[in-house]
């Protein structure tokens, strides 16, 4: 796919959160869509992405070449997010630009390659500019904080040029900036994700089965450097990989809320070799005493969720009693959200638990 021109029914998408567009009308502030000076060099962009639950499945799976790839599928959610503005500076060279908040290197490295990304498209001369993150997302805890970052910068950028840049072209200078991504730019359907080669395996589903999800960190709330984690062992782990996609892709196909339970566990579980939460075999029984499908962590974090039908007989009294046993087990509740428009994500706000303030992300 190619960068296309912002189309006129780009305003509707600030509204509904997906960051095109900066003045309500989605053309920039001379009304066009390119910005004051024809190519979007003078207009502010703006972008937003949401974040994610950690996910469904982590592991190594073998691409369409036969090589084995590491991927993820993760477990998308609603609210927390960030959010991008970026004034470029027509003159200034290309890679001065500023961020506020100070420290934010990926989302800066992030604006300068989506700069040179839009430029090239236009056949004009890039220029730097003044990069403005906001967000409530809490960091280090496997949740795609500053994948959300860099996705809302990149679309900022595009913004100001007057452009929308395909998934796979963020999802590339996600990668160059970050070194891995979560795969927030393909929206909310279920795909199977090489994270450090920015690129789809396997599109799973329209939308992942129905759950609801309650919400929980483990280790205190502990930041993670995910980077630093030990990458999964192919030969051994293939086998098992290879049998959980399948069994994912049953669940997505058949909309089987248990058989997401099951994959999830069982990913969560592998997992536990470089992960060793002390807290897995509490929040596995806490599972199995309220009635829920399976659990889920993020692989290279401290989130993780409890998993429940949302047909269940007497879902709100089992998920009263799934807060009230996390809580006496020093495992702090966070959200309840689900994977659907529900009115349940609304019943238990965010809790943020992060020891890092999101200005401290990098």
């Amino acid at each position: 796919m190619t960068a296309t021109t912002r189309p006129p029914e780009a305003a509707a998408h600030v509204r509904e959160g997906t960051g095109h567009g900066t003045d309500g009308t989605g053309h920039g502030t001379d009304g066009t869509g390119h910005g004051t000076d024809g190519t979007g060099r003078g207009t502010e962009g703006t972008g937003r992405a949401a974040c994610h639950h950690g996910e469904i499945l982590q592991g190594v799976f073998l691409d369409e070449r036969r090589r084995p790839v590491q991927g993820l599928v993760t477990l998308p959610m609603n609210g927390p997010g960030s959010t991008a503005r970026f004034a470029p500076r027509p003159g200034s060279p290309p890679d001065e630009v500023t961020v506020t908040p100070a420290g934010r290197t990926k989302a800066r490295a992030a604006a300068v390659l989506a700069v040179r990304e839009c430029a090239a498209h236009r056949d004009a001369k890039p220029c730097g500019g003044d990069l403005t993150l906001t967000g409530d997302l809490p960091v280090g805890l496997g949740m795609g904080s500053s994948t959300s970052d860099v996705i809302a910068t990149v679309r900022a950028v595009a913004d100001a040029w007057g452009m929308l840049l395909p998934s796979e072209t963020i999802a590339r200078i996600a990668v160059r900036a970050e070194g891995a991504s979560d795969p927030l730019m393909h929206g909310s359907r279920p795909v199977l994700f090489a994270q450090r080669e920015g690129r789809v395996l396997e599109v799973l589903g329209s939308a992942l089965p129905p759950a609801v999800v309650v919400g929980c960190t483990l280790a205190n709330g502990a930041p993670v450097d995910t980077l630093a984690l030990p990458a999964p062992q192919h030969d051994d782990d293939l086998a098992a990989y290879a049998h959980l996609r399948g069994m994912l892709r049953r669940a997505v196909t058949t909309a089987d809320t248990a058989l997401l339970g099951r994959v999830s566990t069982a990913s969560a579980r592998l997992r536990q070799r470089v992960l060793r939460h002390g807290e897995f075999p509490t929040l596995t029984a806490v599972a199995d005493s309220t009635g829920a499908v399976g659990v889920q962590i993020a692989h290279s974090g401290n989130v993780a969720g409890l998993l429940f039908d949302p047909r269940a007989s007497g879902l709100h009294r089992r998920l009263r009693r799934c807060t009230r046993a996390l809580e006496r087990a020093g495992i702090a509740p966070t959200r309840t959200f689900t994977t659907f428009a529900s009115p349940i994500s609304e019943e238990f706000p965010w809790t943020n638990t992060s020891r890092t303030p999101s200005a401290a992300r990098t």
